[in-house]
């Protein structure tokens, strides 16, 4: 019972921790409410494709001298923007659109990072750097995950109804399209949000795995939504803690248990698990 009380008390002696776990606490409630709309509307590579393409944008904007999250959002606001654009005007699928434009843009996005000599760590954009984040970063990434925590929940109706039955929704006269941009607006805004502490290649699984794990455990939207919310945060600390014990990268803690919840659920929820289907 001591070595369990140690393992979530010893963390908090030190700074850095407890900036880390204040962080994890945020990326994990908004990455949680964004990925059940993500799995609902079947959007789980747009998530890819949006984190990826922010790279181009955060380099230009170290270059620029801007915030780095303000290159962030522009860049992944324009791969959404021509990734609908591209789909609508082109017989190719979304899914396909999608993968040329985000494997585009990562690709330039490595070659001006390669270009650029600075003494900062750019390198932390790709994988993050949770223990590394001061409370500057804390602010930052409570405004945007509470703006978009208020707009989810102040919308939260009518972004069901879309990543349902767009059909429904566009015949019951819901502005569609809004809807659609404004969805993307708000993941774009998420990933920013979390791109300082797990970076643009693990914020994809942050953005997948709590809803698609929910989505196996109960067939109520509302459930979903808490159980998500459950998962995310739940394995966002339990992470940041055991990658102190271990002395681990702090974002794959998080995602390694966040796989291993999901394919808790995946052999045994209640109704769909694969074990009960079996026995």
């Amino acid at each position: 019972m001591e070595s369990i009380f140690e393992f979530f008390t010893a963390p908090l002696a030190y700074g850095f921790m407890q900036r880390a776990l204040v962080v994890a606490v945020l990326i994990g409630a908004v990455c949680s409410v964004l990925s059940c709309y993500l799995v609902l509307r079947g959007w789980s590579l747009m998530g890819d494709a949006i984190s990826h393409a922010v790279l181009p944008g955060i380099v230009l904007a170290f270059v620029l001298g801007l915030p780095l999250a303000v290159g962030a959002f522009a860049s992944g606001l324009a791969c959404a923007l021509l990734t609908g654009y591209l789909k609508e005007n082109s017989r190719v699928k979304e899914d396909t659109v999608m993968g040329i434009v985000f494997s585009g843009m990562f690709g330039l996005g490595l070659i001006l990072m390669t270009k650029v000599e600075t003494d900062q760590h750019l390198n932390h954009i790709l994988f993050g750097n949770m223990l590394g984040v001061t409370w500057r970063d804390v602010i930052e990434t409570g405004l945007i995950a509470g703006t978009v925590l208020l707009v989810v929940l102040a919308k939260r109706r009518d972004l069901l109804l879309y990543c349902f039955d767009p059909q429904h929704a566009r015949a019951i006269g819901l502005p569609v399209r809004l809807v659609h941009y404004g969805l993307l607006i708000l993941l774009a805004l998420t990933i920013v949000a979390s791109i300082k502490a797990v970076g643009v290649i693990l914020v994809v699984a942050m953005l997948v795995a709590p809803g698609a794990t929910a989505y196996l455990l109960t067939d109520r939207f509302e459930r979903m939504l808490a159980l998500s919310a459950a998962i995310a945060i739940g394995s966002s600390v339990v992470g940041t803690l055991a990658s102190f014990h271990i002395d681990g990268a702090t974002g794959p803690c998080i995602v390694l248990i966040q796989a291993a919840v999901f394919l808790a659920a995946f052999l045994f929820a209640p109704r769909s698990g694969l074990l009960r289907r079996t026995s």
